[in-house]
């Protein structure tokens, strides 16, 4: 049947979908196609399909003359289904654009979307049923957006503070928030979340997905979800999940509205990106868009049974990094999350992925390379998350340059710090000093360590000092998902709330953890509501939580609110001294000083001491040798910090230090208030002995 349209040749570029304001550009690049067809949608679903005939280096492009914004497609393409080889071409199978920048509708879990039939148990005949009822449709969306004046931030790693938040859990439960944008984009941004980021410090929120995902029928069975969203389908769209004014395309300008907001309140806007698998899992998946499009050009397969796919990520496939196509579909996606959508930098997911381009982690990929060399990624931040599951897939430490990392190494050792485990003291002292072991030999700085001892995946903070257990039971998987023990200190045992001493010792041992990230070398990262002592009852894997257990609540018990408080305090001391925030590592001329509880400057054998405790770190703030934006020099105070990780209270000889006339506290994790006023009482001399009570931070400032 003749379109009623109006079709013209179009362009191969750029690919997906490109309105105009007279007409859209369709764009696919597909080598395997023998033919394409691109199928548009009514409101009522009714489709109709228009044959592409132009193809330029296997790119199929069509335009379409008035065909507006707002308009559903997809594709259909049909060329060899031949399994065994590799090839799963199938014009039953709707296809989502690996382009779009929309999406609209949810994917079920009907049979159609599947390659099999569900009664074929050796999967050997193709399954011919339509799916175009059952998956999301591509939309036809306008770029049009004012942004004003806005300009990033660019915070340097050296002032940044990163807060790990997921859009719907941040504000599904704030009543200061509108019930209509409660977990949206435009919750994110309503002026009662960005009072509470503001008056934290945070300088960066790292969003969990929001590219847009697909939920795993798995799950849907069990009545779960994906929550967080790590099953990505669109590379290029925003999660119509989190739209509060509708997916049609709409959820394209709510987030870029989300993002100039946060840049008018000087905040940065990070994106936990995952370029390394899609939501089509293995053979067993659905066929949703790569696999139907060009399965060979996208996916890594298993070289000589290519029925099977190459996993390195505990999803069901990995992307094939040596494909061209697949560096360009990641690199046009970056870029236009850049430039279109205004976002500051990217997290990485499971990034030892990304460097595989054969069987081992290379840093030297070509990923790496034209990260380097392109003139748009090079200046935005670059954190990855340094491991996958494959074999040398822990690779913390072994990223290039430009490039940040969550230091792994980091939360274990602070972990095992505080909950009492056996020679840590030197791994510890590393750690809060920047890592130097592991980044300063590649030209790197402390900065390129984000440290952190909570996140997404894992015990929140309260979580990590209240159970010995995980207790995932609403996973659904008998617990065997998720870490699979505490690796904090344990605080006591479990339902002992009503214990006045455990209750104490958990308040201290927050505040411990919190001290200790925000007087760590590096950049900082806290997991959202931590500050706020959320709790998910144990659950250290909240994958598939779309409810209480994820989500953050904001009705808060008196010890939350001076939780929150201390919070806020600790972030606001480390902002105005440079010196707790340095970007070089310590030199060896005594900007760093490290003492034993006697005073004495710590000697080797005190390191090898397997079950030492404690330790007190001196810095040196007048040795600083950054300079600030006008080129002065920074000086800054001197502290000195006192950890005792022991389970009694220890006596400390406080050190004397040349240039140093008194002590004066600061902060003491052990005390109610954890920061306290200038007062004599909180003065004390070089060479007087002191009490620290029994894990806990002391953080004194040296007076001249």
């Amino acid at each position: 049947m003749k379109s009623h349209y109006s079709i013209k040749p179009g362009s191969p570029y750029p690919l997906g979908a490109t309105y105009d304001g007279s007409g859209t550009n369709f764009a696919l690049n597909s080598e395997v196609a023998q033919r394409v067809e691109l199928c548009i949608f009514d409101k009522d679903m009714n489709e109709e399909r228009i044959e592409i005939t132009e193809c330029d280096n296997y790119v199929w492009h069509i335009y379409i003359q008035e065909l507006m914004e707002g308009t559903q497609y997809g594709y259909r393409v049909y060329g060899p289904d031949d399994v065994k080889n590799g090839n799963r071409c199938n014009g039953a199978k709707l296809l989502l654009d690996p382009y779009a920048k929309a999406f609209t509708g949810k994917v079920d879990s009907d049979e159609s979307i599947f390659s099999y039939y569900f009664s074929d148990s050796k999967h050997s005949k193709i399954n011919s049923l339509d799916s175009a009822l059952h998956v999301m449709k591509s939309v036809v969306v306008s770029q049009f957006f004012n942004w004003g004046n806005d300009r990033p931030p660019e915070h340097s790693y050296a002032d940044t503070v990163i807060y790990e938040v997921h859009v719907k859990a941040m504000t599904i439960l704030n009543k200061s928030v509108p019930e209509k944008y409660r977990g949206t984009y435009t919750g994110l941004a309503h002026p009662s979340t960005i009072a509470h980021l503001k008056k934290l410090g945070i300088t960066a929120i790292e969003l969990m997905p929001v590219h847009q995902s697909a939920d795993d029928g798995s799950l849907e069975k069990k009545g779960l979800s994906n929550f967080w969203g790590y099953n990505t389908i669109g590379f290029f769209a925003p999660e119509n999940k989190y739209a509060a004014y509708g997916d049609l395309g709409f959820q394209v300008n709510e987030f870029k509205h989300m993002v100039k907001v946060m840049h008018e309140n000087n905040i940065e806007v990070i994106l936990d990106v995952v370029y390394n698998h899609t939501a089509e899992g293995n053979h067993l998946g659905p066929t949703l868009s790569f696999k139907g499009i060009d399965n060979k050009a996208y996916y890594r397969l298993v070289d000589g049974n290519e029925e099977y796919y190459f996993d390195t990520t505990g999803t069901g496939n990995s992307l094939l990094m040596r494909s061209p196509q697949t560096l360009q579909l990641i690199m046009d996606s970056l870029r236009y999350w850049v430039n279109e959508m205004h976002v500051d930098g990217f997290r990485f997911d499971l990034a030892a992925t990304l460097a595989r381009q054969f069987h081992e982690v290379d840093k030297l990929s070509v990923f790496f390379d034209i990260i380097h060399q392109d003139p748009v990624l090079s200046r935005v931040k670059l954190i990855a998350e340094p491991w996958d599951l494959g074999d040398g897939g822990y690779q913390v430490g072994g990223f290039p340059v430009l490039w940040s990392e969550w230091n792994g190494r980091y939360r274990d050792t602070i972990r095992d710090f505080w909950r009492g485990e056996d020679a840590t003291l030197a791994s510890f002292a590393t750690r809060i000093t920047g890592s130097s072991d592991l980044y300063a030999h590649t030209g790197r700085r402390p900065v390129a360590s984000i440290n952190f001892f909570a996140a997404h995946d894992g015990f929140t903070l309260n979580d990590l000092v209240s159970y010995n257990e995980k207790h995932n039971e609403a996973n659904g998987e008998d617990s065997k998902d998720g870490e699979s023990h505490n690796r904090s200190f344990n605080c006591g045992a479990e339902g002992e709330t009503s214990d006045a001493a455990v209750i104490s010792l958990r308040n201290r041992q927050r505040k411990n953890f919190l001290t200790t990230l925000f007087l760590s070398q590096g950049v900082p990262m806290i997991l959202y509501g931590d500050e706020m002592g959320r709790t998910q009852s144990g659950n250290n894997n909240a994958y598939c939580q779309d409810n209480e257990i994820a989500w953050m609540n904001w009705d808060l018990e008196l010890w939350q609110n001076e939780l929150l408080e201390f919070t806020a305090a600790l972030i606001n001391y480390r902002k105005i001294h440079p010196v707790l925030r340095r970007r070089n590592f310590f030199s060896v001329d005594g900007d760093a000083i490290w003492f034993d509880n006697e005073g004495a400057i710590m000697k080797q054998k005190d390191w090898n001491t397997s079950f030492a405790k404690t330790v007190m770190l001196f810095i040196d703030g007048s040795k600083i040798t950054e300079r600030d934006q006008n080129g002065d020099e920074i000086i800054d105070d001197s502290f000195l910090i006192i950890f005792n990780g022991h389970y009694e209270e220890m006596e400390f000889e406080l050190p004397k230090l040349s240039g140093v006339s008194r002590w004066e506290l600061v902060l003491d994790t052990a005390l109610t208030t954890a920061f306290v006023l200038e007062n004599e009482q909180y003065i004390n001399l070089p060479g007087s002995g002191i009490l620290v009570s029994s894990r806990s931070v002391r953080l004194y400032k040296a007076v001249k």
